[in-house]
């Protein structure tokens, strides 16, 4: 297995003032974003263009990346949205029957820029004992205008996020047969999988914005409402929350992932918090505190609901993160819904938690 050796230098410029010293794949040039890391060993395809990483500079833990290379069917939306990309080392020569280019040239059409050569143990380490920061990734020597580049990273911040990927035009997927429910999918940057996981369950997905009106659902008279995943601070979305409280009030089967999930808890008067260096990967533990299982599952997010100022009376937490005890999922007593934290379409464990769609056509089903 080769592993392409680039002589081009790049720089990695934490706030801080860390650098790191690699070289450059993809674009070049310079960008600023969120520095974060996914744990994931697999998957970095659906990384790349997952818009939940809006913004970011996204790091993979695992030290291989690219040897099964890029294909056009496992994109989660049609374009890559990450600011950057880190790895150790990458494949210049994918072995896989449905590899159709390698990751360089991946990221060369998406004019992302990438770096690797660099110490990603100790980067890590780095997010994990001071939190994620912001940095910048560039292929021109940063020691020339070192205080220039550090003001622009630490004034750098994520805004807009969901503004910046949903899709404004309204858009339905039918299944190959007639369909059995119609459920209106909120494009909060929502992954494909997500739409997939309900197209195979029989139902006609409509995929609307993210400011999308309870009036708006109202005349589409969905048998069920998905709230998806999405980018950046959940209590930025003032309007969208505004709007989740009306649409609560329809009484419609609701499932929310992730975003989703963070957004209809603000919309019942809870609050979300900034995590340390969030969780992202595919093996976070989480536990249904219902059946008392541990799934492994597949995770992308920096924020999280804060389970204790959820107001008992109107729901309650259903599951919690293994590690650190943070709310993985929520119930709600004065409402059809329910959320989780996770990715329940990504697959991530032995005993997979995609049996929450299963849930959600059920309460379609019964129309409660």
């Amino acid at each position: 297995m080769a592993l392409m050796k680039h002589s081009t230098p790049a720089w990695l410029v934490l706030a801080d003032g860390q650098i790191f010293k690699g070289n450059s794949f993809g674009e070049t040039g310079t960008v600023i974003g969120e520095v974060v890391f996914t744990t994931s060993m697999t998957g970095y395809q659906e990384t790349l263009t997952d818009p939940s990483y809006y913004g970011q500079i996204v790091t993979q833990t695992f030290p291989l990346i690219g040897n099964y290379g890029i294909n056009s069917q496992d994109n989660e939306s049609d374009k890559s949205y990450v600011s950057g990309y880190i790895v150790r080392e990458w494949c210049n020569t994918p072995s896989n029957f449905r590899c159709e280019e390698t990751i360089d040239q991946f990221l060369k059409q998406q004019h992302i820029i990438g770096l690797y050569h660099i110490d990603t143990r100790r980067l890590t380490r780095t997010l994990r004992e001071a939190g994620v920061m912001n940095g910048a990734i560039t292929t021109e020597n940063p020691e020339t205008n070192l205080s220039s580049l550090l003001e622009q990273i630490n004034s750098y911040s994520v805004t807009n996020a969901v503004e910046s990927v949903t899709n404004p035009v309204m858009k339905t997927y039918s299944p190959a047969c007639s369909a059995a429910y119609r459920v209106v999918l909120f494009d909060f940057g929502y992954k494909r999988n997500i739409r997939q996981e309900l197209v195979k369950r029989n139902c006609e997905v409509i995929v609307v914005p993210a400011e999308t009106t309870a009036d708006t659902i109202r005349n589409l008279n969905p048998d069920g409402i998905m709230l998806s995943n999405g980018p950046g601070n959940p209590a930025e979305n003032v309007q969208i929350i505004e709007n989740l409280k009306e649409i609560s009030q329809l009484n419609i089967p609701t499932f929310g992932i992730c975003l989703g999930h963070q957004l209809m808890a603000l919309a019942h008067g809870a609050r979300t918090e900034k995590l340390k260096y969030g969780h992202r990967g595919a093996n976070q533990p989480v536990i249904d505190l219902q059946s008392g299982k541990t799934y492994v599952t597949s995770q992308n997010h920096g924020y999280a609901v804060v389970g204790e100022s959820l107001n008992p009376e109107i729901a309650e937490v259903s599951h919690i993160n293994a590690n650190d005890r943070t709310c993985e999922g929520v119930r709600y007593r004065n409402t059809n819904a329910f959320t989780v934290q996770f990715h329940p379409e990504a697959h991530g464990g032995p005993l997979d938690t995609d049996y929450l769609f299963d849930e959600f056509i059920s309460r379609m089903q019964k129309g409660v």
